[in-house]
């Protein structure tokens, strides 16, 4: 069973097209990961489902409602996370709870159980008397999350909910989330992040307001048909700028403290290694296994 789905879903900004004929479904209980660059329309799709922005033709559906004729009923079924929540700074992270269960209208004999509950599910009980704008972005990203869940939501929605966050506050983050998916929630998720990406179910690619690649991320993974080679030298910003010159070469970029290049074959691996020594550059040359940063990047340059 599909719990959302778009159907030609179009936004327009002016001249700027920023969701494009979208047509999308999601899987229930399933984490869905919308992926890509700014500007590639997530934000902008995730408002449209929330029926937060009417869309300028197409519709979606959330649990069967529809985000034109259902807007307030959806509202009721999902928990929306933008990218700037608004928690309450001058309250301490009990009052921001007891905020949203009021907010929310959960009843008084079910707020107290629910709000102990979500303390002790985002470990957040023993700063419970701090004020919001006393705790760390992972900490206030938590109680954001808790915010959205007081509800108990059958969707959730969170539009790059880990952005500013350290790395073991995003993977503490993700452990609650993968729990709430075990529980029957089903989540859909913005995020530029490719190894956040490759958590998910089932991700789509997104890129100028249209889904360029839907499928599970090993299978987009394993469905990449060029070669990488990882170029370790001395200068790896320099050895790009002479790589890309040959025409053998599909793409070259930096990758952390690596070169990697996309090839449609390994033959390239000597003639690179002996292009470079001659113009005095220190360099191994390796194929390695693509990730899914490597299978996106090729791909948005394969589009433009």
């Amino acid at each position: 069973m599909n719990s959302i789905q778009t159907l030609f879903l179009t936004k327009k900004f002016g001249d700027i097209t920023a969701v494009d004929n979208l047509t999308l479904e999601v899987k229930k209980n399933t984490i869905f990961g919308l992926v890509g660059p700014d500007g590639a329309g997530k934000t902008t799709t995730m408002r449209m489902l929330c029926s937060l922005l009417t869309p300028d033709s197409g519709t979606a559906q959330i649990g069967g409602y529809d985000i034109l004729t259902d807007s307030n009923e959806i509202k009721k079924h999902i928990g929306y996370m933008p990218q700037k929540f608004s928690l309450y700074g001058d309250l301490t992270v009990l009052e921001n709870l007891e905020f949203y269960s009021e907010v929310y209208q959960v009843p008084k004999n079910e707020s107290k159980e629910k709000i102990d509950y979500l303390l002790k599910f985002s470990n957040l009980t023993k700063h419970s008397y701090k004020l919001a704008d006393q705790l760390s972005g992972g900490m206030k990203q938590k109680l954001a999350l808790s915010c959205n869940l007081i509800h108990t939501p059958e969707y959730l929605l969170l539009d790059e909910p880990t952005i500013g966050v350290d790395p073991v506050a995003r993977r503490e983050f993700w452990k609650i989330l993968f729990d709430l998916r075990n529980q029957g929630t089903t989540i859909f998720v913005s995020t530029p992040y490719m190894d956040e990406a490759e958590r998910c179910d089932e991700i789509g690619l997104m890129n100028k307001g249209k889904i360029i690649k839907k499928d599970k991320p090993a299978n987009i993974i394993s469905d990449f048909e060029n070669h990488i080679l990882c170029v370790c030298s001395d200068d790896n910003q320099a050895a790009r700028t002479l790589i890309e010159e040959e025409e053998y070469v599909l793409d070259a970029y930096l990758m952390g403290e690596e070169l990697h290049i996309a090839a449609e074959s390994l033959e390239p691996i000597d003639m690179l290694k002996k292009n470079l020594e001659v113009n005095g550059f220190a360099v191994t040359i390796n194929e390695i296994a693509p990730s899914l940063e490597d299978v996106f990047v090729n791909i948005i340059k394969s589009e433009k």
